[in-house]
């Protein structure tokens, strides 16, 4: 019977560990997503700004068309 518990406390510890990582994962397409949301709006509204931050107009396209889950 306590062998029954002890895989129970594991099948549960690494249920939360996957839950931890999804939520990790989730919080990290959001920021992305977040970014470049905010990256194409201030493109948009002053495109003379990218060239203060170092990057070009090409590079900046590329990074807005990028899906929320490619780094």
């Amino acid at each position: 019977m306590s062998h029954i518990l002890s895989a129970n406390s594991v099948d549960v510890s690494n249920w939360r560990h996957s839950l931890a990582t999804l939520r990790e994962v989730m919080t990290m397409w959001d920021a992305r997503q977040r970014f470049r949301r905010d990256l194409a709006r201030k493109f948009k509204a002053s495109p003379h700004l990218i060239d203060d931050i170092g990057l070009t107009k090409r590079q900046v396209e590329a990074e807005i068309a990028k899906p929320f889950w490619q780094v």
